[in-house]
């Protein structure tokens, strides 16, 4: 049968095992909930601390690990956290994760950092807590470690 008499699902399944085809790696995670762990905390499986969940908006599953440190989120190409929307600044915020646990700090940015709905310039964020950045709706969540 030729390509062009292939229905469109299997011409699909046929551009999926071409090899070198460029794949979007991306991998979306849900936030679980332990019944054994005694706590209610939104979790996802994996070796960290933080992470942010996008629960709504563009990109709505994808999980962004927090590692120590300072990691930037905003439009700018070079944002570890790259949110593409106008309504995110290039620079939007800082998520920083210490001993102490994991902070938010606004870095200027036009439309505002909320957490559970009231705007902030720093705040201490809690497994649970929501992140909005623009459209971006992130909730924070914990791992493993």
């Amino acid at each position: 049968m030729d390509i062009d008499q292939t229905p469109e699902s299997d011409a699909r399944s046929v551009a999926d095992d071409i090899v070198g085809l460029d794949h979007d790696s991306t991998e979306a995670f849900r936030p679980v909930r332990r019944p054994d762990s005694g706590d209610d905390a939104p979790r996802v499986e994996g070796k960290f601390r933080y992470a942010l969940v996008v629960e709504g908006g563009p990109q709505t599953g994808l999980t962004y690990v927090l590692g120590d440190g300072e990691t930037i989120a905003g439009r700018a190409a070079e944002a570890a956290i790259f949110l593409e929307d106008v309504t995110v600044s290039r620079h939007h915020s800082v998520f920083a994760v210490d001993g102490e646990g994991l902070t938010v700090t606004d870095m200027g940015s036009t439309n505002g950092t909320y957490v559970n709905g009231r705007r902030h310039e720093t705040a201490a964020l809690a497994p649970g807590d929501e992140v909005m950045l623009g459209k971006f709706h992130l909730v924070v969540v914990i791992g493993d470690v």
